[in-house]
C-alpha cells in the first residue's frame, strides 16, 4: 500500500516561527533549498522523510506533532455542518482537507459563523420573543465553546499536567492532606446531596459521605487546584481567549478537574503502569485508587510531547444516546450535534451492567478501531433519589491493539470481524446501514414506488 503523503505546511510554519528562524536559516538546517521549503510551507509539496528526520535530529522534535489530527477534526466538523440543507452543494472532501490544512483559522471562523446561524435559527423557532430583546442572541454557547477548546487541544494541557504531577509527588492524597493542614482547613462529611462545598470563612471543606472514595479524592484535589494553582489556571484561560465570562467560569472548573485527574493519576507513573499492565483499566483503577471512568478519561489525555501514550478517544453517553463528553486523540471525531452512531457498542453497555464490551469496528474512511464500553451507575445513596446512569467508551486504532489486554483473543487480522460504524447518520456515507435514522444530507435520494428495501428511500451515488 502506498504511503500517504504528508502535507503539513501550517504546522511547519508554526514550528519555524516557534523556533524564531527565518526561512533561509530553517531551510539550511533541514538540508533543503529555500524554494523547496517555501513549497512545503504552502502545501504545494509534501514533507519528505528526510525533512521529518532532520526535524527530529536537528531540533529534537517529536514527529507526532506533524500528525493531521487537528486537520481531521476541522474536516469532520465542516462535513457535518455542510450537510445542513441551507447549503445547496457540498464541496469535495479534497477541498475540505485543503481548506483545513492551508487555512485553519478561516475554517474555524466558518464553523463559528455556522454555529451562530444555527443558534439564531433555534431561537427563532422556539423563543421568538427573545429576538431583539437581548444583544447576545447569537453569542457562543459557553458549554460548546469550552467543549471545543478542550477538543482542539487533544484534551492535554501540558503546563497544568506537569504542575499536578509535581504537586502529587509519590502520594497525591498525602500531599493534599499536607496542603489542607498548612492552610488550616478542616474536612467534614455530610449526608446531604452536595458533592463538595468549601466555606472560606469557616475554613471548612465539606464532602458528600454518599460519594465513593475515588470521587471524594477527586473533589479534594479539585479544591486544591483552586487554592494552589490559581495563577496558572488564569494564565491558561487567558491563552484560551474565551468569549464570555460564563465560558471562562466553566473552563476554570474544567481546568481544576484536569488538575485533579492529573494529580490523582500522575503522568509518568500512570503512563508507565498503563504500559506495564497493557492498559487493563480495572487493574489501573485498583492501583491508583481511582474509578474506572477516571482511568479511562485519563488515558485519553496522555499526549505529552516526547512521551505520548496510546492515542485514545473517550466518550460518555447518556441513556438517550446524547454525547455528554467527547475527547479524541485519534482520527475518529464525534458529531458536534446529536447522538453517536447506534452501531457503537457504547449503546449496548446499558444492557450488560458491570461488564466491559469489546468491539472491532471500521469507519467509512477504512480506519479500524478496537472499542471498549461499559455502563456506569452512580447510586444516589438514599431511598427515593434516582440513580445516575451513563455509558463510557474508550477506543484506539487497531494498530495499537497489541498494547491492550482487551485485544487478546480477538481476530484483529480478519476483515470480517469488523463491524461498520459511522459518526452521525447525517454525514455517514454508508448506503446499506440497517440502523440509519435519517437520510444522509450529502446524497441524492430516490423514492421508487414499486420497490421497498430496508429504508423507505434509496441513496444515490
Amino acid at each position: 500500500m502506498a504511503q500517504k503523503k504528508l502535507y503539513v505546511g501550517v504546522k511547519l510554519r508554526e514550528i519555524r516561527t516557534r523556533l524564531g528562524l527565518t526561512q533561509k536559516v530553517f531551510a539550511a538546517k533541514l538540508g533543503v533549498s529555500l524554494p523547496y521549503l517555501n513549497q512545503m510551507e504552502n502545501n504545494h509539496r509534501p514533507v519528505s522523510t528526510s525533512v521529518v528526520l532532520a526535524l527530529a535530529q536537528e531540533f529534537g522534535l517529536d514527529v507526532t506533532e506533524l500528525s493531521s489530527g487537528d486537520t481531521e477534526r476541522l474536516v469532520a466538523d465542516m462535513r457535518e455542518i455542510l450537510a445542513d440543507p441551507v447549503f445547496s452543494d457540498t464541496p469535495p472532501l479534497a477541498d475540505l482537507r485543503l481548506a483545513a490544512s492551508n487555512a485553519p483559522a478561516l475554517t474555524r471562523a466558518f464553523l463559528e459563523l455556522h454555529s451562530a446561524y444555527r443558534r439564531t435559527q433555534e431561537r427563532m423557532a422556539t423563543l421568538d420573543a427573545a429576538i431583539g430583546q437581548r444583544a447576545d442572541v447569537v453569542a457562543a454557547s459557553p458549554w460548546d465553546e469550552v467543549r471545543d477548546f478542550f477538543h482542539y487541544i487533544d484534551n492535554h494541557i501540558d503546563a497544568v499536567d506537569r504542575a499536578a504531577e509535581f504537586f502529587a509527588g509519590d502520594d497525591p492524597m498525602k500531599a493534599a492532606e499536607r496542603e489542607l493542614e498548612k492552610r488550616g482547613i478542616t474536612t467534614r462529611y455530610s449526608e446531604e446531596t452536595v458533592v463538595r462545598a468549601y466555606d472560606p470563612s469557616a475554613r471548612s471543606l465539606t464532602l458528600s459521605a454518599r460519594a465513593s472514595p475515588a470521587t471524594r479524592n477527586f473533589q479534594i484535589l479539585h479544591q486544591i487546584a483552586l487554592f494552589t494553582q490559581r495563577d496558572l489556571l488564569e494564565a491558561t484561560l487567558d491563552l484560551a481567549r474565551l468569549q464570555s465570562a460564563d465560558s471562562r467560569s466553566i473552563a476554570r472548573i474544567g481546568l481544576a478537574n484536569y488538575f485533579a485527574g492529573a494529580a490523582l493519576l500522575p503522568y509518568g507513573r500512570f503512563r508507565a503502569a498503563a504500559r506495564t499492565m497493557r492498559h487493563d483499566i480495572e487493574r489501573l483503577a485498583h492501583r491508583f485508587d481511582a474509578s474506572l471512568e477516571q482511568v479511562m478519561h485519563r488515558l485519553s489525555t496522555l499526549q505529552r510531547t516526547g512521551d505520548k501514550g496510546v492515542p485514545f478517544f473517550f466518550v460518555c453517553v447518556d441513556q438517550a444516546g446524547n454525547i455528554t463528553k467527547r475527547h479524541s486523540a485519534t482520527r475518529l471525531q464525534f458529531a458536534r450535534f446529536g447522538g453517536a452512531c447506534p452501531l457503537w457498542n457504547v449503546h449496548r453497555a446499558f444492557e450488560t451492567p458491570g461488564r466491559f464490551l469489546r468491539q472491532l469496528a471500521e469507519t467509512p474512511d477504512g480506519v479500524r478501531y478496537l472499542l471498549l464500553a461499559r455502563d456506569v451507575s452512580k447510586p444516589a445513596g438514599a431511598w427515593g433519589t434516582p440513580d445516575r446512569r451513563h455509558a463510557i467508551a474508550l477506543g484506539c486504532e487497531v494498530g495499537h491493539a497489541a498494547e491492550l489486554v482487551y485485544a487478546d483473543g480477538l481476530d484483529t487480522g480478519n476483515p470480517a470481524a469488523y463491524e461498520p460504524i459511522g459518526t452521525s447518520c447525517r454525514i455517514c456515507e454508508r448506503r446499506d446501514c440497517h440502523q440509519r435514522s435519517i437520510p444522509p444530507l450529502e446524497r441524492q435520494l430516490r423514492f421508487p414506488e414499486n420497490r421497498r428495501q430496508l429504508l423507505p428511500y434509496e441513496i444515490g451515488e
